[in-house]
């Protein structure tokens, strides 16, 4: 992958986060704030809670911080998929933001 086609992956990826925040807090009880400083996109949960989603250019990565550890995700040509089999990236982001919210939350691709 070229670093053109990552940071246009990448980018989607950023965009549908900050997507399904807005459709979340729209749609549900939940008051996610989605705060994005370039290459990152921080949630912070009513609990004061975070995860965080950062771009790592060199690695060609996407990595998620949250409460249960940290992730490291890579384009596969159709998901992002984490590089220790833990999954695919808005399963486990939707997972995490579940139990850091203590709300189903569901966040998807666009």
């Amino acid at each position: 992958m070229t670093d053109l086609e990552f940071m246009d992956h990448a980018e989607q990826l950023l965009l549908a986060v900050e997507r399904s925040c807005d459709r979340i807090n729209d749609t549900t009880d939940a008051d996610v704030d989605a705060q994005r400083s370039g290459g990152m996109v921080t949630l912070t949960f009513p609990n004061r809670s975070q995860i965080v989603v950062n771009l790592q250019k060199p690695l060609h990565e996407v990595w998620m911080a949250a409460r249960s550890g940290g992730y490291h995700y890579r384009f596969d040509g159709s998901a992002w998929q984490d590089t220790k089999g833990a999954g695919e990236f808005f399963a486990c982001l939707s997972w995490d933001a579940t139990q850091q919210s203590g709300l189903p939350l569901q966040f998807a691709a666009l």
